[in-house]
């Protein structure tokens, strides 16, 4: 079943980010091949140790009580989205954790953290964020694309378990916040357009 025919009766508002503006989400169609994440399958083939996320309020509440995030809450600060994931409703949020940015190259999370290049940090971010609320009973059983912030698409899968997006296992799902959903993923999502330094 494609994800999108469930989700499209949802619908979504606008949503202003800094500079860049994403609208309403379009109807998703099929996706070639589907961009990967950045960050290698654990070898032995099983999921990391989910971070236990409890909400605690809006999402940004919660990523900061969890402890698990402190990566991803700086680079929303440094580009000024804190605000926006804290108030704006009916969002989801694929958060990879701090194991997450750690797999990355040194190099990239280095290149992505200079004040030169923030445009490119708050597009990666923004590529983690959906303009509308996923809950679990929507994902599980589809697959399909859906269309992020950034406005590329992001790769679906819950015909399985775990679920999985672009590739990255979601090792939390569905923790519903005041203001929309977290899932947390073990790899960092970065847009198919977008290249970062070699490691």
């Amino acid at each position: 079943m494609q994800l999108n025919r469930l989700i499209l009766a949802a619908g979504a508002s606008a949503l202003l980010v800094g500079p860049l503006v994403a609208v309403a989400q379009p109807a998703a169609t099929a996706m070639p091949a589907p961009p990967t994440a950045v960050a290698p399958s654990s070898p032995t083939g099983t999921l990391p140790a989910s971070p236990h996320v409890v909400v605690s309020g809006d999402i940004v509440t919660t990523l900061q009580g969890s402890g698990h995030f402190t990566t991803l809450l700086k680079a929303l600060d440094v580009t000024k989205l804190t605000t926006v994931l804290k108030t704006t409703p009916n969002i989801t949020v694929f958060a990879p954790t701090d194991e997450a940015f750690q797999a990355l190259p040194a190099s990239q999370v280095a290149f992505l953290m200079k004040p030169a290049n923030l445009p490119t940090l708050q597009k990666l971010l923004i590529y983690h964020l959906v303009n509308l609320p996923l809950d679990a009973a929507k994902i599980k059983g589809a697959k399909g694309p859906v269309v992020s912030v950034e406005t590329s698409k992001l790769q679906i899968d819950g015909s399985g378990d775990p679920i999985k997006v672009n590739g990255a296992d979601v090792i939390q799902s569905d923790i519903h916040a005041s203001n929309g959903y977290i899932y947390v993923i073990d790899k960092v999502l970065v847009p198919p357009d977008m290249t970062l330094p070699a490691g």
